[in-house]
């Protein structure tokens, strides 16, 4: 399996227990077979560019998001995150 599906599957796997969604839920939401999302999940099957465009929404990421993890957040995000770790770093020195 090429590493892109790999983590296709991982992140889509990461993203739905994110939002505490069941696969059946999230099939339910994609309108798409009950097993479509698990065959998704374990790499037996590939989604089609619809398909994923589906699921993206329905989890609340874009679809970047989905083959790179978190690749969608902003740099004052970030920028809020690693300060926020510092401070935390600091006052446990």
């Amino acid at each position: 399996m090429n590493n892109y599906l790999e983590d296709l599957r991982l992140n889509i796997k990461y993203y739905r227990e994110k939002k505490e969604m069941s696969q059946t839920q999230l099939s339910i939401i994609c309108d798409c077979g009950t097993g479509t999302i698990g065959g998704i999940e374990s790499g037996k099957a590939k989604p089609s560019l619809d398909m994923l465009l589906k699921i993206a929404e329905a989890l609340g990421v874009t679809p970047a998001d989905l083959f790179i993890r978190e690749v969608s957040i902003s740099k004052s995000s970030i920028k809020q995150q690693l300060q926020e770790n510092f401070l935390v770093f600091i006052q446990n020195i």
